[in-house]
């Protein structure tokens, strides 16, 4: 297979599942997608990310950061 045999929003997840690894592993957190619709990532924050006061950073600079190295057009929000 190849990268084109995954659709734009596959690739989306497969980014999401890895940064997950990431914080789960080192910080004791995790990060999902909630749903997309249109350009817009809902994500939700747990574990120890919920009431971490940086959790805004982790949103907003590491998650909508790595996702826009790769889908640059994309906008990453917290899901209600």
């Amino acid at each position: 297979m190849t990268d084109q045999d995954f659709s734009i929003e596959e690739k989306i997840y497969a980014l999401i599942d890895q940064l997950n690894a990431y914080i789960e592993q080192y910080h004791g957190g995790s990060v999902a997608i909630d749903r997309i619709e249109g350009n817009v990532v809902y994500v939700r924050l747990g574990g120890a990310c919920e009431e971490c006061p940086l959790s805004t950073a982790t949103l907003h600079g590491w998650v909508a950061g790595t996702l826009r190295q790769f889908f640059p057009d994309l906008q990453v929000a917290r899901a209600d």
